[in-house]
């Protein structure tokens, strides 16, 4: 239906097993940096302290590298491959959820839910699973949806420069790249595959947007 590409291959099959690559370079790398970052997060906010401020310093060195270079850098040392690829894009996001997480807590734990729950003597894990974790989860998982859109625009990216999911197994980016040798012959080949990702990272957005204005309840009426 969408012709073939250089080798005959059909475009439209492998534009639809190539989603199951893009998809799950960016769900799996998001819920990396996510459960990491949520952990860093929560003792920070938690504890606060010196330990508050050390690992916030330790994120402000990791955050002035560049994300997508330091994702490169990340893949280039430990190899061109899709599992290599979704753990530099994860550890590259890591500090995101940290500081979304932080911020949450520290001002979760001034409610009067968890003042109660200390009151009655409940442990430190109960106060921060039971009470204090489940109020911070809605701008994580808006945080979530948001940065799905960018981890597959990054796995895209760095299959694009040979660094991600390799050939013969089809991925939305590698297939620009292959297809970019054919833009005044053939730009098809290249085009399809570059409005996928487009279409996938603006609903990844747009479900992102949604969400937050369902959770928000400053934005309710």
């Amino acid at each position: 239906m969408l012709g073939t590409d250089k080798l005959g291959r059909d475009i439209l099959s492998r534009l639809i097993f190539g989603a199951r690559q893009s998809l799950l370079l960016g769900v799996v790398s998001i819920a990396i940096a996510a459960a990491i970052g949520i952990i860093i997060g929560v003792i920070a906010g938690f504890y606060g302290g010196w330990l508050d401020i050390l690992l916030m310093r330790i994120l402000d060195i990791y955050q002035s590298v560049p994300m997508f270079l330091l994702c490169v850098t990340l893949a280039a040392i430990l190899g061109a491959s899709l599992t290599n690829a979704i753990i530099a894009i994860g550890i590259s996001n890591v500090p995101v959820y940290a500081r979304i997480t932080r911020a949450t807590v520290l001002t979760v734990r001034q409610s009067e839910y968890v003042e109660a729950a200390r009151a009655i003597d409940a442990s430190t894990r109960r106060t921060i699973f039971v009470h204090i974790l489940p109020n911070c989860l809605a701008p994580i998982i808006v945080e979530v949806t948001m940065g799905i859109a960018s981890a597959v625009l990054a796995g895209a990216a760095l299959s694009f420069i040979g660094l991600g999911v390799q050939p013969p197994t089809p991925e939305w980016g590698a297939m620009v790249s292959e297809g970019r040798n054919f833009m005044r012959q053939h730009p098809t080949i290249a085009l399809y595959p570059g409005l996928c990702i487009m279409a996938t990272v603006l609903s990844f957005n747009l479900l992102g947007d949604g969400l937050r204005d369902a959770l928000d309840p400053r934005l309710k009426n």
